[in-house]
C-alpha cells in the first residue's frame, strides 16, 4: 500500500513536466496562445515567447536564404537607408554617381525578390511532383482507394473515376516534374 502511495505522489510531481515541453506565442489579435506544437509559419520570430527547446530553423519563403552563393547572398541583402542628401547644391557628376547607386541597389532589391519567388515556385513544383508520384504509384497498385463526398461518405473509387485520376495525375507529373 505505501508503495502505491509513494508512485501516485511521484507520478503527481511528474505531471508538470510535460507542461515544460510547451510553446506560447502571441497570435495576430494580441492575444498568448499555448501549445505543444510550434506556431504556423505566419508567426513572427518576435512574437514567440517561449519554445520547449532551442529555436529550430524557421524557413522564410519572403526573402532567399543565405546559403546561395556569393551572387545571391550579396542580392539577398536588403538595400540600405538611402544616403542622406546633401542641403547644399551638390556636383552634376555626384548627382549621377548617387542615381546609379540607388538604381542599382533598387536593380539588386528586384532581382533578389525574383529569385525568392523563383526558388518559392520551384519548391512548390518539387511538393507538387512528388505527390503527384505517390498518388501515380497509389492508383497503379491497384489496391481499393476510398474518397469521402460532400456528405461525408467513404466512396469507393471505380475503374472510370481511378482512370479519370490517373489522367490527372499524368498531367500534373509532366507539368510539375522536369
Amino acid at each position: 500500500m505505501k508503495l502505491a502511495q509513494l508512485l501516485v505522489i511521484g507520478s503527481i510531481f511528474l505531471l508538470p513536466l510535460g507542461a515544460h515541453a510547451q510553446w506560447q506565442w502571441l497570435d495576430k489579435d494580441n492575444k498568448k496562445v499555448f501549445s505543444d506544437q510550434a506556431p504556423p509559419p505566419d508567426i513572427p520570430e518576435k512574437n514567440i515567447l517561449r519554445r520547449p527547446s532551442p529555436p529550430p530553423k524557421r524557413l522564410n519563403f519572403s526573402a532567399p536564404s543565405a546559403a546561395g552563393d556569393a551572387t545571391d547572398t550579396a542580392a539577398a541583402t536588403p538595400p540600405a537607408a538611402p544616403a542622406p542628401v546633401p542641403a547644399g547644391p551638390a556636383k552634376g557628376a555626384g548627382v549621377d554617381k548617387e542615381l546609379e547607386e540607388k538604381a542599382r541597389k533598387a536593380e539588386e532589391a528586384e532581382k533578389a525578390k525574383q529569385a525568392a519567388e523563383a526558388q518559392k515556385l520551384a519548391q512548390a513544383k518539387a511538393e507538387n511532383c512528388s505527390r503527384a508520384r505517390q498518388g501515380k504509384a497509389t492508383m497503379d497498385s491497384g489496391i481499393r482507394v476510398a474518397r469521402v463526398n460532400a456528405q461525408g461518405e467513404r466512396i469507393i473509387m471505380d475503374d472510370e473515376a481511378r482512370a479519370s485520376e490517373q489522367k490527372r495525375l499524368d498531367s500534373v507529373i509532366a507539368a510539375d516534374c522536369k
